[in-house]
């Protein structure tokens, strides 16, 4: 392969990845109601911290959430619109400095591929709300091997 017919694949091929990625994603998550906000609305919602995340795609600093220590029993919802992503049972300690997760709750989540980081990367976001909450790695533990890394700022814990 040519120098030139290189650059344009690999200037073609994430942009591919992302679109179908995204109509695949949206697929696994028909029965959800989607909820559209205007950008004023979601700062009136949301901390200034909560909006960088959820909307802006942004990332908080390993080890600042409470989240990340939690152990009572209960249910992790999105902190934009409440809807249940996962529970205590999923939850794991996986050492990186986030809330992690080894699945999460059927059709809460839609995945699309981020190259923000050159390499790409499996970014999850509110199959609801569309509310940024991190990435999933595969270091996970069993039975899925799954690390599903959660920005704590993106969620809010109701204790059962």
């Amino acid at each position: 392969m040519k120098r030139r017919e290189f650059l344009m694949a690999s200037a073609v091929l994430p942009v591919a990845l992302l679109f179908s990625n995204r109509i695949f994603a949206g697929a696994m998550t028909q029965n959800i109601v989607k909820i559209n906000k205007t950008d004023k609305e979601w700062r009136k919602l949301l901390t200034p911290d909560q909006y960088e995340i959820l909307r802006n795609e942004g990332t908080e600093r390993a080890f600042s959430s409470q989240l990340n220590d939690e152990k009572r029993k209960g249910t992790y919802v999105c902190a934009g619109c409440e809807l249940a992503l996962f529970t205590t049972e999923m939850k794991f300690d996986s050492g990186t400095g986030w809330p992690s997760f080894y699945t999460t709750l059927p059709n809460a989540i839609e995945t699309k591929r981020d190259f923000k980081l050159i390499f790409p990367r499996k970014e999850y976001h509110c199959a609801q709300c569309g509310g940024h909450q991190g990435h999933v790695f595969k270091d996970g533990p069993k039975p899925t091997g799954q690390r599903w890394c959660n920005n704590g700022l993106a969620l809010n814990f109701i204790p059962a």
